[in-house]
């Protein structure tokens, strides 16, 4: 089976099918369909190493994750599924790189297997960008630095999920709302996720005439339940609680029942930026403002390629909203 097979099969030109094999150039996306699809009807495999050496890249993106600072989670893990999809569907293949800092990363970099990299678990300054930089490798950011000049990005509303979140809580009435958010060591401090949480917690709560809270916990189940214990004794007139901490979720709504204050008729929990699979499968089930993983993955690939494709297109900038899902966690305070 050849790729010239393949072009009369979608009678496009061998060119075009040349093009969508080795992505060296962009293709309409109708027309990379119709090949894709002759491509599976005629059962054509790409050739990876003959493609390598013909374009001179190895079609391999490289998704940076710390993975001794941070657990993989759901949200995580959609990202993750969702960058190699969309990188398939490319003809690009996806490897995940569990690297926690800047030394062990040039070591990876050294070998030269990727074509570009996607960085996860992004902080305010993350020293990574400057590696990449200097080693003059294209890469783009799940997440968002403080200054994105010239970075390319794609990341969660935070803000936008934090007000989607007391909109729903203080429409059920709540006028004690805290935010549980993860407590991260001084190497992470200024990871974005959980500073622009807070940031936009304190401004709407300001904004809207209430008193913040903000409680802090270690990113696994039984930090959450210590974390609940202290929030009940120190204020127990909070009725609800915004929550970013996926790792401590379960365990915060556990030791809220242990400490005799029942979901939602006493507390209304609402988790931020969790993944669809941990809403659906959770016991016990928390509402929640659903990251949108699936987009993320999706998104940053396809903008990392176009930019393989064209390092002269604009650095992508896209903030992605959340979903609110309701199963149960939020009700009116009593």
């Amino acid at each position: 089976m050849t790729m010239q097979d393949v072009a009369d099969h979608a009678g496009v030109s061998l060119t075009t099918v040349s093009f969508v094999v080795n992505g060296t150039k962009r293709v309409a996306p109708a027309t990379r369909t119709r090949v894709e699809e002759a491509m599976a009807d005629l059962g054509y495999r790409r050739n990876v190493l003959a493609r390598a050496l013909a374009s001179r890249r190895s079609h391999i993106v490289a998704l940076v994750f710390p993975a001794l600072r941070h657990r993989l989670g759901g949200t995580a893990l959609s990202i993750v599924t969702a960058a190699a999809s969309a990188a398939t569907a490319r003809g690009f293949n996806v490897v995940l790189w569990p690297v926690d800092d800047t030394a062990q990363l040039d070591d990876y970099l050294s070998g030269g297997l990727v074509d570009g990299v996607l960085l996860m678990e992004v902080t305010a300054d993350d020293p990574r960008i400057a590696l990449l930089t200097e080693r003059q490798v294209p890469f783009g950011l799940i997440g968002r630095t403080d200054d994105t000049t010239g970075l390319s990005f794609v990341d969660m509303d935070f803000a936008g999920m934090v007000t989607a979140g007391l909109d729903h809580l203080t429409g059920l009435g709540h006028r004690r709302v805290a935010l549980f958010v993860g407590d991260l060591d001084d190497a992470w401090s200024g990871y974005g996720p959980v500073v622009r949480t807070e940031q936009a917690y304190v401004a709407e709560a300001a904004r809207r005439g209430l008193d913040p809270v903000v409680v802090r916990g270690g990113q696994d189940p039984r930090a959450g339940r210590r974390t609940a214990t202290a929030l009940v004794t120190d204020r127990p007139d909070v009725t609800a609680v915004l929550a970013l901490n996926e790792g401590a979720l379960s365990g915060f709504v556990n030791g809220l029942t242990a400490a005799g204050r029942a979901v939602p008729d006493d507390v209304s929990v609402l988790a931020l930026a969790t993944s669809a699979t941990d809403v659906a499968t959770a016991d016990p089930a928390v509402s929640a403002v659903v990251a949108p993983g699936t987009e993320l993955g999706t998104r940053s690939v396809q903008s990392l390629v176009d930019r393989l494709a064209d390092p002269g297109s604009p650095p992508a900038h896209d903030l992605l909203p959340g979903t609110l899902e309701l199963v149960g966690s939020t009700a009116a305070p009593r």
